[in-house]
């Protein structure tokens, strides 16, 4: 059997588990890991038995493809880096820090005939596989993505760091849905960048959209809902359940709930990423899905930005990287 040969970039807190990943694969052969520090690659790559250096450029001429997992601000230089050296490439979400910077991965990865797909793991949590497959045209959506603080993931706010995984639902609900209008807010609390955010959307499609993020909560929540002509979505990742109710055609509530307690969807992400390069497939979240999303994410932070730099004024726009 064909085996897809890996490198794992950044094995902290997340990279640590794609290397555990793909060394269990049996479609996959882990070659290496890569962290710029040497006691974290050390010992991710000695309990799996496999090499490790601090420059990922190391494993360019040997590995067959990449999965990138540092911070956000640095994934556009490694990803073109290894997109110019013709590897296929798995990318954590969000794909690059900038619309602009992520639609070039995009564009290389295309010219070049190679796979790129981005770390959307919602799309593989089964609540949300369930819910996906059963809603079959929404007309409002509710989310709310809280966590509570964590110096992790500060280098982007937190509607690229959480946010963005409700639009990429939002958007895969409704794919050639146009945004007509969006109102957002937010603020900073307990970091430089935006900490809470809250977005109405709506869409020219009649699909309308509130979306809430938070990452100072003190009660954590991963909730995704959905509403239909007759019908009730609701997929909880957290508590890993899903609930929906219709309507009968005589008039009765029929509900449904389901629970997934054993589910990996860590693994069936790379996995998929995995068979889809041996297979000459599509990725199950491709790179212009991911673009989309960052554009979305990108409408809303500047919308915010805005008005706090209006609220409080010019000497605070360091506050958002100006």
């Amino acid at each position: 059997m064909k085996r897809l040969k890996v490198a794992v970039v950044g094995v902290g807190h997340l990279g640590r588990f794609h290397a555990e990943k793909f060394a269990r694969m049996p479609e996959a052969e882990l070659i290496g890991v890569a962290d710029i520090l040497e006691e974290r690659a050390r010992r991710v790559a000695e309990s799996l038995g496999v090499r490790w250096s601090l420059d990922y450029r190391e494993f360019l001429s040997e590995a067959e493809a990449l999965s990138i997992v540092t911070p956000t601000v640095t994934h556009y230089e490694i990803a073109r880096e290894a997109l110019l050296a013709g590897k296929h490439l798995f990318v954590e979400k969000p794909l690059t820090d900038r619309p602009e910077t992520a639609e070039e991965l995009v564009r290389l990865a295309e010219e070049k005939g190679l796979l790129l797909q981005v770390g959307h793991i919602e799309r593989f949590q089964p609540p949300v596989k369930a819910l996906l497959s059963r809603v079959k045209k929404p007309l409002f959506v509710e989310a709310h993505r809280l966590s509570g603080f964590s110096p992790r993931a500060l280098d982007v706010d937190v509607i690229l760091d959480l946010m963005i995984h409700d639009l990429d639902l939002l958007l895969a609900l409704n794919p050639a849905g146009r945004v007509k209008a969006l109102l957002a807010a937010g603020t900073p609390v307990l970091s430089p960048r935006i900490d809470i955010a809250s977005v109405r959307l709506v869409f020219e499609n009649g699909l309308s959209a509130n979306l809430t993020a938070s990452r100072i909560s003190l009660s954590p929540q991963r909730r995704f809902r959905v509403f239909e002509k007759g019908g009730y979505f609701s997929a909880d990742t957290l508590n890993r359940r899903y609930f929906e109710v219709r309507l009968s055609r005589d008039g009765r509530l029929l509900p449904r709930e389901e629970s997934f307690p054993e589910a990996d969807p860590l693994y069936e992400e790379l996995s998929s990423f995995v068979r889809a390069v041996l297979a000459g497939g599509e990725p199950a979240v491709s790179g212009r899905e991911a673009v989309r999303a960052l554009e979305l994410a990108y409408r809303i932070k500047r919308e915010i930005e805005e008005q706090l730099r209006n609220h409080l004024g010019e000497t605070h726009l360091e506050a958002f990287g100006a």
